[in-house]
């Protein structure tokens, strides 16, 4: 579905610059307005009858009132503004303008328009101007800012609201869109989407929280700033693996590498989350591997950066979890805890001893033996490579597991 909606947005764009193209020449050479307005009726056939422009991307708004927003907005004409799709501007639109035309036609209409009076000609020229500014293509900000519109609007259909957060799913992608998310209130209308009723505009909205936040401390504050976490991390109780997985994966992003997210998330009681996770069976194995991942990540920041805010990582019952789920036939959530046990073990705040009264010598025993017997060639390649990572852990945990022997005979 999302190929499909890619591919339409794009045959529109391509039909679009077609027909600026046609008009950006008609202008040129001042041809009689009928020629372009023909033009854009057969750019617009070609589209099946779907003659909407870019501006009404997200909304059921007409084009009279998009133009009348623009308008107020004091937006620019089309000149004044950088063309996408590869022309950069109105020179190299004409060239390829001139490229793809009859040169016989060009000549012919050429001659018609010497014919013209000074009058007609002025006429020509406005009816030129206002077609392309009909045709100005919006900005991302604009585009934005229709989609919040519609997220504000209490009377819009599931089906609209729910296309709208597509469109802004794909928006908040560049870092400066993100960034400018909050100034045109786009963070509190998707905080406000996580309560919604329906699960899809949950979890949608969730998504977008999170991939607007990745890597970017400024979002992470703004949306930690509002209280999101609480209800990010409720959702991650849900019975929809769907909604918990993208609620885990927006907590994910707003703390990573985030102290004051990371606290947020203690307070939060996120480690319930967690373990809540972790514990149960029928918990989906795509949402825990990706709840290990995010543990590994929490105690590597805390390794790096020296703060030890995350004491439940340390704890015996969490470490407990970690090690009863390297028994799952699963290659990569077990290499996947593997790396989250060797991060743990690197922490200075995790006893060795918690982690042999869970009997982990066994169950790395177990674990060797199981990868051994594996009959699949592809699956043995992969099979040796989480092996030597059992090996490393195995040794790291018989190391720390001596220091910690030698430090209570030395204190005898």
């Amino acid at each position: 579905m999302a190929e499909a909606r890619a591919h339409s947005e794009r045959s529109s764009h391509h039909r679009l610059l077609l027909i600026l193209a046609v008009a950006l020449l008609s202008a040129v050479l001042l041809l009689p307005v009928a020629t372009a307005s023909a033009a854009v009726a057969v750019a617009a056939a070609e589209g099946d009858g779907e003659n909407r422009s870019a501006a009404q991307w997200a909304t059921g708004k007409d084009e009279g009132e998009l133009a009348a927003e623009r308008e107020a907005a004091g937006g620019g004409s089309v000149v004044e503004d950088d063309f996408a799709g590869g022309f950069g501007s109105l020179d190299s639109m004409l060239q390829w303008a001139i490229g793809n035309s009859d040169p016989g036609r060009l000549k012919e209409e050429a001659a018609d328009v010497q014919k013209l009076s000074e009058d007609e000609l002025l006429k020509r020229r406005v009816e030129i101007k206002e077609l392309m500014e009909k045709l100005k293509m919006p900005s991302d900000a604009d585009l934005m800012k229709i989609t919040i519109a519609d997220l504000n609007n209490s009377s819009i259909s599931l089906e609209d609201r729910q296309r709208a957060l597509q469109e802004l799913l794909i928006l908040v992608e560049p870092i400066d869109n993100a960034n400018d998310l909050d100034k045109i209130g786009g963070l509190v209308a998707l905080i406000q989407d996580l309560n919604n009723a329906n699960e899809e505009i949950r979890t949608t909205s969730a998504w977008i929280l999170g991939k607007a936040s990745q890597n970017n401390a400024l979002v992470q504050s703004q949306i930690l700033g509002y209280g999101a976490l609480s209800r990010l991390v409720k959702m991650g109780y849900s019975t929809s693996a769907e909604e918990a997985a993208k609620a885990m994966y927006a907590i994910s992003a707003l703390i990573r590498d985030n102290v004051n997210g990371q606290e947020a998330f203690r307070l939060e009681r996120g480690s319930a989350m967690l373990q809540h996770m972790l514990a149960s069976d029928s918990t989906d194995v795509r949402l825990q591997k990706k709840a290990v991942f995010l543990v590994t990540d929490l105690a590597d920041f805390q390794l790096n950066s020296g703060n030890s805010g995350l004491a439940f990582l340390s704890e015996r019952v969490f470490l407990k979890l970690m090690v009863d789920m390297l028994s799952r036939f699963d290659l990569d959530l077990q290499e996947k805890v593997l790396l989250a046990i060797r991060s743990l073990l690197n922490l200075p705040s995790t006893d060795a001893t918690d982690l042999e009264s869970c009997d982990f010598n066994s169950v790395l025993y177990r674990l060797g033996v199981q990868l051994e017997e594996l009959p699949s060639e592809e699956q043995k390649e992969y099979a040796g490579e989480v092996d030597a990572l059992r090996r490393e852990v195995q040794t790291l945990f018989q190391q720390k597991l001596k220091q910690v022997r030698t430090t209570a005979t030395l204190a005898l």
